[in-house]
């Protein structure tokens, strides 16, 4: 399906390698396919080329007129200069994908200023090792194969869910962010462990392992997550005096208010574009 598509990503940052890094690891296209490029950083650049041994272009223009898919994949607060820079360049027979957090389709069709398709994702940086929750929605002008082609780029670097645009925001601050919120988490139990006389190593393959196991027994059970923490609990138990500890914090409440809050700058951010856009 991927077959013969030049895919480029303009802006090179932490997203855009993750997502090479799981397409290259993949196979699922060759690394020639995949042109990066930015505004100014060569060394990122140097860094792409060496590593994933794909093309890298200083010339945006050029790079985005090779892409038959071109992933949006700057900073959010440059996506206007961006695309102002080479629209030029863009033509309706090529395919958007952006994964810009709060940015709405529209906006980006608006600036591109014809009729090619905008796909709007959002990934985590669990595409690196191929473990990504992506969401993806589609733009006005996006049909289903275009759809079934972003789906399947996406499938190569974990699972893809399809959502209305208006739940994008609610993907980015759960998915988009989760990795994040388990990274923290995980640090207070690495803490804990070396108060404990853990090694580093020793600990890091506990929980790593830990974490995996979680997310298989999530994805292979109909029982709530409360029925699941409760099976590890036995009265007096180890686990019943740690949970104990969370409930009299308030642990859940805070982190129910940090996904809340997550999913609210998203709107914010994607409020603020269509204003400036009007």
């Amino acid at each position: 399906m991927l077959q013969n598509k030049t895919i480029t990503f303009l802006g090179a940052g932490s997203m855009a390698e993750s997502i090479i890094a799981g397409l290259v690891a993949q196979q699922i296209v060759v690394p020639h396919q995949i042109i990066a490029t930015n505004q100014s950083d060569e060394e990122k650049l140097a860094y792409l080329e060496n590593r994933y041994q794909i093309r890298t272009l200083q010339d945006r223009e050029q790079a985005v007129k090779e892409g038959d898919i071109v992933v949006l994949a700057m900073k959010p607060k440059n996506v206007k200069e961006a695309i102002e820079d080479v629209k030029h360049v863009t033509s309706k027979d090529q395919l958007f994908v952006s994964v810009l957090a709060g940015i709405p389709t529209t906006y980006i069709e608006d600036l591109l200023g014809h009729n090619a398709p905008v796909i709007r994702t959002m990934p985590n940086t669990s595409a690196k090792v191929g473990a990504s929750a992506t969401g993806i929605s589609a733009g006005k002008t996006a049909n289903s194969t275009h759809m079934v082609l972003v789906t399947h780029l996406f499938e190569a670097i974990g699972t893809v869910t399809t959502v209305t645009e208006d739940k994008l925001d609610a993907v980015t601050g759960i998915a988009g962010s989760g990795p994040a919120y388990f990274y923290y988490l995980v640090e207070a139990m690495e803490r804990a462990a070396a108060d404990a006389g853990l090694s580093e190593n020793e600990a890091k393959v506990l929980l790593a392992q830990t974490l995996i196991g979680v997310g298989k027994r999530l994805l292979s059970t109909t029982k709530s997550t409360a029925e699941l923490y409760k099976e590890v609990m036995s009265p007096g138990g180890t686990t019943e005096a740690g949970i104990g500890v969370l409930q009299e914090r308030e642990t859940q409440a805070a982190m129910q208010e940090a996904v809340t809050r997550a999913i609210a700058r998203s709107t914010e951010l994607g409020s603020v574009f269509t204003e400036l856009n009007k």
